[in-house]
């Protein structure tokens, strides 16, 4: 009896591995012994497992998306427009996708490297993804703590993002800054038949703050087409609510702008889709690249799961069946807080394309 039971045990313990199809790559960790040298251990990454498996993924993706954004556009795929926002200026358009957090954190100095340099060609964000880097050109945002008393901070006048701190007068200061640009919008609205969007909203905005601290100071200049659709959704729309009172009459039109986003996606050569964050930008860049069957480089960074079906934590393959996604696509998501990943990864792709 005893004897069979061992056998029952060593068959179940020791059942072969007859396919070894599967078997490529060992795991195999960053070797300390040869010094601190943080490109080779970033490199690691690939070999380590879980995220840092995902995260070496990402590098390569990211790097395939510059590579062939530095292609020549070919002559038969050029679409010249006089609108700045629907031009094809590369062989692969990058589109940016980040949430309102982003821009609090210090992840807004990270993006704004990247629009400086042209490293990619249309942003898409949330409300606070606009107000809070024009916002901390006029004041601050503070380090805090996530377990300090939200009681006690609205009766000090300060609002809390996660750890950080922005004083409530931060936001009297951007309304004393916005309502005179809202005051001049709506005269030429009146006077020149201006059609204002979100997105020329924003170009004008960022024309405005000047100063070289600003993510859309630098859009602006450069001529990179930024799209909200959720304009209303935060300060912002705060503000624009007052001046319905004070100045009444000004007209935003969100259809141009899905037009604008739709087409730059149709008419490009190929595209490539990075997105920090999930909810209402993560899915308007993948739906405007379901114009054109799918996006051929895509890399998700983001905490959600999918089990509750919601596009924020649906994974690409998902992306993929609404052809958000090509099919014979590679695309990667890294389940982690884009604050840690986010520099490294621009670290070990456009920065290293940029100084290099």
């Amino acid at each position: 009896m005893a004897e069979h039971s061992t056998n029952m045990a060593e068959e179940a313990l020791f059942v072969k591995s007859t396919d070894q199809s599967l078997l490529k790559e060992k795991v195999v960790g960053y070797d300390w012994s040869q010094g601190l040298d943080y490109n080779k251990l970033l490199n690691s990454y690939t070999q380590t497992g879980f995220q840092a498996t995902n995260f070496g993924l990402a590098v390569d993706e990211i790097n395939r998306m510059i590579k062939c954004r530095d292609l020549p556009i070919p002559d038969d795929k050029y679409i010249d427009t006089d609108d700045e926002f629907t031009t094809v200026r590369n062989s692969c358009t990058i589109f940016l996708g980040y949430t309102s957090n982003m821009v609090s954190s210090g992840i807004r100095e990270t993006i704004k490297f990247l629009v400086q340099h042209q490293m990619v060609d249309c942003l898409v964000t949330t409300a606070g993804g606009i107000e809070e880097d024009f916002i901390k050109c006029l004041a601050p945002t503070f380090l805090g703590d996530f377990s300090l008393d939200g009681k006690m901070l609205r009766e000090t006048g300060i609002n809390r993002i996660g750890n950080l701190l922005v004083p409530n007068d931060n936001y009297c200061k951007f309304e004393q800054w916005v309502l005179p640009i809202f005051d001049q919008m709506l005269l030429e609205q009146k006077e020149n038949g201006v059609v204002w969007t979100p997105s020329t909203v924003i170009n004008r905005l960022g024309r405005e703050i000047n100063n070289e601290e600003s993510i859309y100071y630098w859009t602006n200049k450069n001529k990179i087409p930024v799209f909200c659709p959720g304009l209303t959704d935060g300060s912002i729309g705060d503000m624009l609510f007052l001046h319905s009172f004070k100045n009444p009459g000004l007209i935003i039109d969100i259809v141009q702008d899905v037009r604008r986003l739709n087409l730059l996606s149709i008419r490009s050569v190929n595209t490539g889709m990075i997105i920090l964050g999930g909810g209402l930008i993560k899915h308007h860049i993948c739906n405007a690249n379901l114009m054109r069957n799918g996006a051929d480089f895509s890399v998700f960074i983001n905490t959600a799961s999918e089990f509750d079906g919601s596009d924020s934590g649906a994974r690409p393959d998902e992306a993929k069946s609404w052809g958000k996604i090509k099919k014979d696509a590679s695309p990667v998501k890294i389940y982690a807080d884009a604050t840690l990943i986010f520099p490294l990864l621009v670290a070990q792709t456009f920065a290293k394309h940029f100084y290099k």
